[in-house]
């Protein structure tokens, strides 16, 4: 599978994923995308469309501790960094959009990390 290819079926799985997920005002969608070297997470209010926080490994809180860390350490820190922002926003609960990729290693890890850190999925 080229790039191409691989790049389509993920926006093929995510728009059947986001055809099931949809966040509220009263539970928001928090969506990952994963790159090469970073990793991003945002909490979207998909009624209004509003972003309301969001974090990534390019964030000056998580860059100086994530230097030397592997990617999943950094993922880590990503989930505690948007779970700590959501619940100072007043946000408890949350629907996962793992963006098509599978719940595995690094979106794994942003998740727990954000469960840890009191998110409610």
């Amino acid at each position: 599978m080229t790039k191409n290819e691989s790049g389509l079926a993920r926006h093929r799985r995510h728009a059947r994923v986001r055809a099931k997920v949809v966040g509220t005002t009263t539970r928001p969608r928090l969506c990952v995308f994963r790159s090469l070297n970073h990793i991003y997470a945002q909490v979207i209010d998909d009624s209004r469309g509003h972003t309301l926080t969001s974090a990534s490994t390019l964030d000056p809180e998580i860059r100086g501790q994530a230097d030397g860390k592997v990617k999943t350490a950094k993922a880590e820190l990503v989930g505690s960094l948007v779970a700590k922002q959501a619940l100072n926003e007043g946000i408890s609960q949350v629907v996962f959009d793992r963006g098509g990729y599978k719940y595995h290693g690094r979106v794994k890890a942003l998740a727990e990390a954000a469960r840890q850190g009191g998110l409610k999925f």
